[in-house]
Protein backbone atom coordinates (compact mmCIF):
# COMPACT_ATOMS: atom_id res chain seq x y z
CA UNK A 1 0.00 0.00 0.00
CA UNK A 2 0.82 3.91 -0.71
CA UNK A 3 0.71 5.81 2.26
CA UNK A 4 -0.23 9.02 2.43
CA UNK A 5 0.08 12.28 4.71
CA UNK A 6 -2.91 11.38 7.67
CA UNK A 7 -1.84 7.57 7.20
CA UNK A 8 -5.03 6.89 4.82
CA UNK A 9 -3.39 4.04 1.98
CA UNK A 10 -4.35 3.32 -1.39
CA UNK A 11 -3.13 0.15 -3.72
CA UNK A 12 -0.91 0.78 -6.97
CA UNK A 13 -3.54 -0.60 -8.73
CA UNK A 14 -5.86 2.27 -8.16
CA UNK A 15 -2.43 4.39 -9.01
CA UNK A 16 -2.49 2.76 -12.24
CA UNK A 17 -5.60 3.85 -13.51
CA UNK A 18 -5.77 5.73 -17.10
CA UNK A 19 -7.55 8.14 -18.57
CA UNK A 20 -9.71 10.78 -17.11
CA UNK A 21 -9.99 9.29 -13.88
CA UNK A 22 -6.23 8.64 -13.19
CA UNK A 23 -4.96 9.37 -9.94
CA UNK A 24 -2.75 12.94 -10.36
CA UNK A 25 -2.13 13.66 -6.81
CA UNK A 26 -3.64 13.30 -3.35
CA UNK A 27 -5.65 16.35 -1.15
CA UNK A 28 -6.77 16.70 2.43
CA UNK A 29 -10.61 17.51 2.18
CA UNK A 30 -11.93 19.13 6.04
CA UNK A 31 -14.94 19.78 7.81
CA UNK A 32 -14.60 22.71 9.90
CA UNK A 33 -17.33 24.10 12.47
CA UNK A 34 -20.19 25.87 11.25
CA UNK A 35 -19.98 28.54 13.63
CA UNK A 36 -16.25 28.66 14.18
CA UNK A 37 -14.54 27.40 10.74
CA UNK A 38 -10.63 27.87 12.46
CA UNK A 39 -11.91 24.58 14.24
CA UNK A 40 -11.28 20.89 11.92
CA UNK A 41 -13.93 18.82 13.31
CA UNK A 42 -12.98 15.68 10.92
CA UNK A 43 -9.99 15.44 7.86
CA UNK A 44 -8.79 12.77 5.71
CA UNK A 45 -6.58 12.36 2.62
CA UNK A 46 -8.24 12.01 -0.72
CA UNK A 47 -7.42 11.05 -4.54
CA UNK A 48 -7.19 13.86 -7.41
CA UNK A 49 -8.16 12.51 -10.38
CA UNK A 50 -6.84 13.94 -13.63
CA UNK A 51 -10.90 15.64 -14.33
CA UNK A 52 -10.17 17.07 -11.11
CA UNK A 53 -12.94 14.98 -8.98
CA UNK A 54 -12.15 14.42 -5.53
CA UNK A 55 -12.39 10.83 -4.80
CA UNK A 56 -11.51 8.41 -1.95
CA UNK A 57 -8.50 6.67 -1.93
CA UNK A 58 -9.97 2.96 -3.45
CA UNK A 59 -10.07 5.98 -6.17
CA UNK A 60 -13.38 5.49 -7.19
CA UNK A 61 -15.91 6.44 -3.92
CA UNK A 62 -17.15 9.74 -2.66
CA UNK A 63 -14.75 11.10 0.15
CA UNK A 64 -16.46 9.52 3.32
CA UNK A 65 -15.68 11.85 6.77
CA UNK A 66 -17.50 10.40 9.63
CA UNK A 67 -19.24 12.73 11.44
CA UNK A 68 -22.76 13.36 12.70
CA UNK A 69 -24.91 14.79 9.90
CA UNK A 70 -25.27 18.50 9.77
CA UNK A 71 -23.74 21.99 8.28
CA UNK A 72 -20.04 22.44 7.80
CA UNK A 73 -17.74 24.57 6.29
CA UNK A 74 -15.50 21.84 3.93
CA UNK A 75 -12.07 22.91 2.96
CA UNK A 76 -9.44 21.43 0.95
CA UNK A 77 -5.37 21.50 1.12
CA UNK A 78 -2.40 20.85 -1.01
CA UNK A 79 0.76 20.20 -0.66
CA UNK A 80 2.14 23.06 -2.58
CA UNK A 81 -0.80 25.13 -3.04
CA UNK A 82 -2.59 27.47 -0.80
CA UNK A 83 -6.07 26.13 0.74
CA UNK A 84 -9.67 27.29 -0.09
CA UNK A 85 -12.79 26.32 1.82
CA UNK A 86 -16.29 26.79 1.45
CA UNK A 87 -17.58 30.71 3.03
CA UNK A 88 -21.21 29.58 3.43
CA UNK A 89 -21.55 25.53 5.51
CA UNK A 90 -22.71 23.09 3.61
CA UNK A 91 -25.53 20.70 4.49
CA UNK A 92 -23.85 17.14 5.32
CA UNK A 93 -26.07 13.46 5.25
CA UNK A 94 -25.42 10.26 4.92
CA UNK A 95 -26.01 11.01 1.08
CA UNK A 96 -23.93 12.22 -1.24
CA UNK A 97 -23.04 16.16 -1.71
CA UNK A 98 -21.34 17.23 -4.06
CA UNK A 99 -19.08 20.88 -3.57
CA UNK A 100 -17.74 21.53 -6.61
CA UNK A 101 -14.95 24.40 -5.21
CA UNK A 102 -13.59 24.89 -9.39
CA UNK A 103 -17.30 26.77 -9.71
CA UNK A 104 -17.07 30.85 -9.31
CA UNK A 105 -20.67 30.17 -8.10
CA UNK A 106 -19.26 28.55 -5.18
CA UNK A 107 -18.12 31.27 -2.43
CA UNK A 108 -15.01 30.71 -0.92
CA UNK A 109 -13.87 32.50 2.67
CA UNK A 110 -12.25 35.45 2.46
CA UNK A 111 -10.95 37.42 -0.38
CA UNK A 112 -9.32 35.91 -3.77
CA UNK A 113 -9.42 32.43 -2.18
CA UNK A 114 -8.90 30.93 -5.60
CA UNK A 115 -6.87 31.46 -8.90
CA UNK A 116 -8.98 32.15 -12.17
CA UNK A 117 -7.78 29.77 -14.88
CA UNK A 118 -9.77 30.32 -17.49
CA UNK A 119 -13.72 29.30 -16.57
CA UNK A 120 -12.22 27.65 -13.80
CA UNK A 121 -11.17 28.61 -10.43
CA UNK A 122 -8.07 26.64 -8.90
CA UNK A 123 -6.29 26.50 -5.71
CA UNK A 124 -2.77 29.44 -5.65
CA UNK A 125 0.17 27.13 -6.53
CA UNK A 126 3.54 28.10 -5.13
CA UNK A 127 3.37 27.33 -1.36
CA UNK A 128 6.62 25.28 -1.30
CA UNK A 129 7.77 26.50 2.24
CA UNK A 130 4.19 25.12 3.20
CA UNK A 131 3.32 28.04 5.58
CA UNK A 132 0.40 29.89 4.85
CA UNK A 133 1.24 32.04 2.06
CA UNK A 134 3.06 32.47 -1.32
CA UNK A 135 6.12 34.25 -1.37
CA UNK A 136 8.52 35.09 -3.71
CA UNK A 137 11.39 36.98 -2.05
CA UNK A 138 12.49 37.41 1.97
CA UNK A 139 12.27 35.34 4.43
CA UNK A 140 10.99 31.97 4.15
CA UNK A 141 10.20 32.57 0.91
CA UNK A 142 9.16 29.68 -1.65
CA UNK A 143 11.41 30.27 -4.52
CA UNK A 144 14.49 29.16 -2.25
CA UNK A 145 13.94 25.44 -1.74
CA UNK A 146 13.38 24.79 -5.31
CA UNK A 147 16.67 25.92 -5.91
CA UNK A 148 18.30 23.77 -2.73
CA UNK A 149 16.30 21.19 -4.37
CA UNK A 150 18.32 21.72 -7.70
CA UNK A 151 21.31 22.42 -6.31
CA UNK A 152 22.40 25.73 -4.51
CA UNK A 153 25.61 25.87 -7.07
CA UNK A 154 23.96 24.13 -9.79
CA UNK A 155 20.92 26.25 -10.39
CA UNK A 156 21.00 25.18 -14.27
CA UNK A 157 19.79 21.34 -12.51
CA UNK A 158 16.79 19.70 -12.98
CA UNK A 159 15.47 16.70 -10.80
CA UNK A 160 12.47 14.55 -11.73
CA UNK A 161 9.85 12.98 -9.54
CA UNK A 162 7.16 14.30 -7.05
CA UNK A 163 8.08 16.64 -4.86
CA UNK A 164 6.65 19.70 -3.27
CA UNK A 165 9.39 22.34 -5.03
CA UNK A 166 7.46 20.65 -8.38
CA UNK A 167 5.15 23.78 -8.07
CA UNK A 168 4.01 24.01 -11.96
CA UNK A 169 3.16 20.05 -12.05
CA UNK A 170 5.11 18.77 -14.93
CA UNK A 171 7.06 15.63 -13.05
CA UNK A 172 10.50 18.10 -12.74
CA UNK A 173 11.86 20.98 -10.01
CA UNK A 174 13.29 23.36 -12.19
CA UNK A 175 14.53 26.71 -11.22
CA UNK A 176 16.00 28.45 -14.43
CA UNK A 177 14.74 28.52 -18.39
CA UNK A 178 11.57 27.54 -19.64
CA UNK A 179 8.98 26.09 -17.13
CA UNK A 180 10.60 26.88 -14.30
CA UNK A 181 9.07 26.25 -10.79
CA UNK A 182 9.91 30.01 -9.33
CA UNK A 183 7.72 31.76 -12.55
CA UNK A 184 5.03 30.18 -10.99
CA UNK A 185 5.27 31.33 -7.48
CA UNK A 186 6.27 35.20 -8.93
CA UNK A 187 3.30 35.28 -10.89
CA UNK A 188 0.71 34.40 -8.55
CA UNK A 189 1.98 37.10 -5.87
CA UNK A 190 2.28 39.52 -8.65
CA UNK A 191 4.82 39.58 -11.80
CA UNK A 192 5.99 43.22 -11.52
CA UNK A 193 5.28 43.04 -7.82
CA UNK A 194 7.68 40.51 -6.31
CA UNK A 195 7.78 41.40 -2.80
CA UNK A 196 3.44 40.83 -2.56
CA UNK A 197 2.55 37.70 -0.48
CA UNK A 198 -0.13 35.59 -1.70
CA UNK A 199 -1.94 34.77 1.71
CA UNK A 200 -3.75 31.93 2.13
CA UNK A 201 -7.36 32.37 2.89
CA UNK A 202 -8.09 29.95 5.86
CA UNK A 203 -9.11 31.05 9.42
Amino acid sequence: PHTMSGGETTTAGVLAITGNNAIVDWVVVELRHASMPSLVVASSCALLQRDVDVVSTNGTSPVQLFVGAGNYCVAVRHRNHLGAMTANTVALSPTTTTVNLTSSTTVTYGTNARKTVGSVQVLWAGNVFRDNGVRYTGTNNDRDPILVKVGSTTPNNTTSGYFTEDVNMDGSVKYTGAANDPDSSLVNVGSITPNNTRAEQLP
